[in-house]
């Protein structure tokens, strides 16, 4: 199941501030066509800020699949509403990678039709 060569999708991935969980989710929601998020909370382990003497950073991963057409807006709409202030490390990061297909279980709907 390949999607076709017309059809671009992409998954962004971002890490983000508990404390900015909500804002982010409710930036999107403002969004005309508003996308799924899917909320992950975990810990990370590693440099910046950390919570503990473990070297651990309580986030948040959302993830939004979504038409290559659309990444622009929702990434800068992202980095808006997660950043602190100036922004402070600790922040998070957003990763886009290409999703090759799609299949909504519901309805059999595939690729860009599937993340309607």
């Amino acid at each position: 199941m390949a999607a076709d060569k017309e059809t671009v999708m992409k998954e962004i991935k971002a890490y983000v501030r508990n404390n900015m969980v909500n804002k982010v989710i409710d930036a999107l929601a403002q969004l005309p066509e508003p996308p799924s998020v899917a909320a992950v909370p975990l810990e990370t382990y590693g440099h910046g800020v950390i919570d503990d003497a473990y070297g651990r950073l309580r986030m948040t991963k959302l993830e939004v699949d979504i038409a290559d057409a659309r990444v622009g807006e929702v990434v800068a709409l992202i980095e808006q509403a997660a950043k602190t202030g100036e922004g402070h490390p600790g922040d998070g990061r957003i990763l886009i990678t290409n999703v090759e297909a799609a299949l909504r279980i519901d309805t059999g709907e595939r690729d860009e039709e599937a993340l309607k």
